[in-house]
């Protein structure tokens, strides 16, 4: 017992140097916690500062609706990595997929982690909520409405992690079968945070949490409800092939002497201009790369409806010469080229996602 109470009152600093973490160790986990969070090297002693008196908060993780991507991306985190995320600055009291724990001992961790840090802990969750039929998707005999009614009435706040939780992702797609919600649909009186993608990048989940576990709160949002430092801009303002997007050079097939130069892949089905995540500045796997860097069009995977805007391979908005003096007046008037472009062939979007364009024979063909 005397140990479960220490586990809940020690602060971060006092956890790490029992685990042997030197000070300088601890240190440049603060300078990767600034520059994860886009915050200047001044702010690194503020960072120390807060991060040695901070508590580990115990965070919940409920899985409803999902494939268990978005688990699969918190495993390859490398900044802090799952392991030292879960035993050095979190406590990961409930985890259906990481727990050891199984049935009644499960739900048992659950109540306890609830109960002994009312009002402070946080709640996660990935997957979309059935409300068509509770049944659809139950845990342990309790459906997923009723389960994250109950979990977050004493929760200091709510991370929606993956598309599926903050938008409805797939499940929610047409025509919804077991009409699925997202997330904020049904949470009201709790600050919500979307952390969407399909999956999410992973430094994106653990990025939110250090920001909560460094001040205590939750990062400036979006009009979506995502961490602005990570969704501010879009994919394609980032992009290393904006400048061809700029002149107008488009591949125009996966294997065409453009694709090769690195062209732009806007015909292709890009979506980055309509896009707003962290993939061309954080990268994946370590930074090693993303899906534009390794020759593949962005899905708009962290958009809501991003299933029902027609095929992925079809282009929403082309543009028909050199992008640069199509939309003169307007850059010159200060609007981004993207923008712009976005401006030129909004009815042209709208008009592709009312229709819900289904992919083709001929679409698959511009992948070959």
């Amino acid at each position: 017992m005397a140990d479960e109470l220490k586990r809940f009152t020690q602060t971060l600093g006092e956890s790490l140097r029992e685990r042997g973490v030197s000070r300088r160790g601890f240190l440049k986990f603060c300078t990767a916690t600034a520059s994860m969070m886009a915050l200047p090297p001044s702010m690194v002693p503020a960072v120390a500062a807060a991060l040695e008196q901070a508590r580990r908060p115990s965070v919940i993780w409920l899985s409803f609706q999902e494939c268990t991507g978005c688990t699969e991306s918190l495993t390859r985190s490398h900044s802090p990595t799952v392991e030292s995320l879960i035993f050095d600055h979190i406590s990961l009291d409930y985890h259906h997929t990481l727990q050891a724990a199984a049935g009644e001992a499960a739900e048992a961790a659950r109540e306890a982690a609830m109960q002994e840090n009312e009002g402070k802990y946080l709640v996660v969750v990935d997957g979309s909520i059935p409300l068509a039929n509770p049944g659809f998707s139950t845990i342990a005999g309790v459906s997923n409405l009723q389960m994250l009614e109950e979990t977050v009435a004493g929760a200091a706040a709510v991370i929606a992690v993956g598309t599926c939780a903050a938008f409805g992702g797939l499940p929610h797609a047409k025509p919804n079968p077991t009409g699925a919600v997202a997330v904020s649909d049904i949470v009201h009186n709790k600050p919500v945070v979307n952390v969407s993608g399909c999956p999410p990048i992973p430094t994106v989940i653990t990025g939110v949490l250090a920001h909560f576990l460094t001040f205590g709160a939750l990062p400036e949002l979006d009009a979506l409800g995502r961490p602005m430092v990570f969704f501010g801009q879009s994919i394609h303002d980032r992009c290393y092939r904006r400048p061809f997007y700029d002149k107008g050079l488009f591949a125009e097939s996966f294997d065409d002497e453009g694709a090769r130069k690195g062209w732009c892949l806007y015909r292709l089905g890009c979506k980055g201009p309509m896009t707003y995540n962290a993939c061309a500045t954080t990268k994946w796997n370590q930074g090693t790369s993303w899906p534009v860097e390794s020759g593949h069009g962005c899905l708009g995977c962290s958009e809501p409806n991003f299933w029902d805007t027609g095929g992925f391979y079809n282009a929403l908005s082309i543009p028909e010469s050199d992008i640069t003096r199509s939309v003169g007046v307007l850059a010159a008037a200060g609007v981004a080229v993207g923008a712009a472009a976005g401006v030129l062939h909004r009815s042209k979007r709208a008009n592709a996602a009312a229709k819900h364009e289904k992919v083709t024979i001929d679409d698959l063909d511009k992948t070959s």
